[in-house]
């Protein structure tokens, strides 16, 4: 993973007449983590929906590897795992088998990967649960253990720890820690405090 990096240069972005990303810039390289902090409506969510191409600035570029990501957004993408507001899950089915659907799409994956990252993030007694059933927390662990699965080098994650206790908080912090650790890139919008240990850590203050 040593050879990428995550770079913005001088993003602009309105919705109607609201100028929601005034020139941001910023760089990630691998084995690093910036944590964005801002209250509620500063731009956090857009930025990251914009890094990720689900958004597209007015003007500036996002670039991967030195590449603008518009040129081949399918490649970018799977090297990209984001996590959003809503787990991206299915009522109806297990957590198991919700990774499995989600996860699988993108690589191979044997049963036994998917019980053993459902038993990293705390989930050994209910993985065979609709999700329907589960509490809020644990769908966003199940979401972690969908993270852990892809095995991609960038995470963008959009507040991580909500519905999460403080283990489940420090869980976060866990997972962020060793994929940085590992040479992996992290992104993430935070609104509270995240325990993150990794000396390569930087913040990013939106007003």
């Amino acid at each position: 993973m040593s050879d990428h990096s995550l770079q913005c240069e001088d993003l602009h972005l309105w919705r109607g007449e609201r100028h929601i990303l005034r020139g941001v810039s910023l760089r990630v390289a691998a084995g690093e983590c910036l944590l964005v902090r801002g209250a509620n409506g500063t731009g956090k969510t857009t930025l990251l929906r914009t890094v990720c191409g689900l958004m597209v600035p007015e003007e500036g570029r996002v670039l991967w590897r030195g590449q603008d990501t518009r040129t081949d957004l399918a490649a970018f993408h799977s090297d990209l795992a984001y996590i959003g507001h809503e787990a991206p899950l299915k009522g109806d089915l297990s957590a198991a088998e919700n990774l499995g659907y989600w996860v699988g799409v993108r690589r191979p994956l044997a049963r036994s990967e998917v019980e053993g990252a459902l038993n990293r993030v705390g989930g050994s007694h209910w993985h065979d649960q609709p999700v329907r059933t589960l509490s809020a927390g644990q769908k966003r662990r199940a979401t972690l253990a969908g993270l852990i699965l892809m095995a991609v080098p960038l995470w963008v994650l959009d507040e991580p720890t909500t519905n999460l206790d403080t283990a489940g908080q420090q869980l976060v912090a866990t997972l962020i820690d060793e994929h940085v650790a590992q040479g992996g890139l992290v992104l993430a919008a935070i609104h509270h405090e995240l325990p993150v240990k990794a000396a390569a850590v930087r913040q990013l203050e939106f007003a």
